[in-house]
């Protein structure tokens, strides 16, 4: 779920960026429109990508600990 969720990120990200510098809106763009429901539910999916990372930042990874006990 977490690799989903940063995909899901990354996506958001790129079209971010993409109406940053060329004020092109590429989510609304494939679905007709930022107020079609197409984008509209990718915009939706994506704020909760982002609320399920937010999780993230306070997790401690298991694999971390492994790394670290085993140097």
């Amino acid at each position: 779920m977490d690799k989903i969720a940063l995909t899901l990120l990354i996506i958001g990200g790129l079209n971010w960026g993409s109406i940053g510098i060329f004020g092109f809106d590429i989510v609304g763009w494939i679905f007709g429109g930022q107020l079609s429901a197409g984008s509209r539910i990718v915009f939706v999916i994506v704020g909760l990508a982002a609320l399920w990372c937010i999780r993230l930042l306070f997790h401690d990874n298991e694999e971390d600990k492994h790394v670290q006990t085993v140097k």
